[in-house]
Order: C-alpha cells, then structure tokens, then sequence
C-alpha cells in the first residue's frame, strides 16, 4: 500500500498552512482515505528567540506557505488536496503534482527512504565484521529496516550477551 506513497509539496496562502494541514485531515477521516493520502506535515522548527532581554523556544514553519503530504495520486486524493480551502495547488509544472525526491525528503525530515534488503533472517546465524567485536557469532533476534540496525545475541566469553548493530556489520555465516 505505501509503495506508491510519495511525499508531494502543496502551496498554501501565508498563514493557512496549519489550518490546510487539518482540513486535509479531516476529510481524510470523514472520507476514509488513509490508504491514499498517509500523511500530512507543516515543515517546522524550534528556534529560540530572545527578546527584552529573556529567550523563549518557539515553533516556526521552515517554509512558510508550504504543505507536505505523502500520498497516492488519483483523482479522489488529487481532488481532495486541490480543493481543500487555502489550497493553491501542488509544486510543480503546471501545478500538476511532482513528487520528491528521496534525497529531498532525507534533507527536509531526516530519515533515509531508500529500501534496505537484508540476506538474513531472524533466528540465522550470524558474524560480526567491521567493530570491535570483529569476528564474533551471533544470532539475529530481531531486524529493525527503519533504523537500519539488528538485534543480535552474542556468544561471549561464555555469556550470551544482546548487541544493536548496523546493518551493514554484519555478514552471514555459511553453514
């Protein structure tokens, strides 16, 4: 279901952007379209702001006037967008809906989007390569492709001992 989700830009009046990200929620309840249109953000950050001499944390939008949401283009998720009030339209040639790219939305949220495949399974053995613990054996407990990490349960110095590692540490073991 969310393998054709991708993030979109939707431009909004100054102002508007909090109330946009509602209505758009709002019809998604009402209309029960969770499996079209997945999320809606109004791109924020905190910012200490110093006046009379006394700071205070605020939350200011990152780009004013600006909306995004991770959705599936049809014609219902297309309408809904397009005609929710404060709406102007989607970024893009001819404001027709331009989704971004995986690199754009790992700068704009922080999280990597690419697909991680992994050639082992919970419960396979597995061995350590690249650490500390540099050849070691473990068995994987638990695979995390989010975070990009495993649970593994290593054997050592007779004690089973629970570790988190990157992916990428670990090889498998050819029985």
């Amino acid at each position: 279901m969310s393998e054709g989700a991708k993030w979109y830009v939707i431009h909004t009046y100054s102002g508007y952007e909090d109330k946009v990200a509602q209505n758009i929620g709002k019809v998604v309840e009402n209309r029960k379209l969770h499996d079209l249109i997945q999320e809606v953000r109004v791109p924020t950050e905190m910012v200490t702001e110093i006046t009379d001499g006394k700071s205070k944390e605020i939350k200011r939008k990152t780009y004013p006037g600006y909306v995004l949401v991770k959705m599936i283009v049809t014609d219902d998720s297309w309408y809904v967008v397009r005609n929710t009030r404060g709406c102007t339209g989607f970024v893009g040639p001819a404001s027709e809906p331009t989704a971004l790219s995986d690199e754009e939305v790992q700068k704009l949220f922080g999280i990597d989007v690419s697909t991680v495949e992994v050639n082992f399974k919970v419960g396979d053995r597995v061995k350590i390569s690249g650490t500390a613990m540099d050849g070691f054996i473990g068995i994987v407990q638990n695979i995390n492709l989010e975070d990009r990490t495993v649970d593994l349960l290593v054997s050592m110095f007779g004690r089973e001992t629970p570790t988190t590692l990157p992916i990428s540490q670990v090889v498998t073991v050819e029985d």
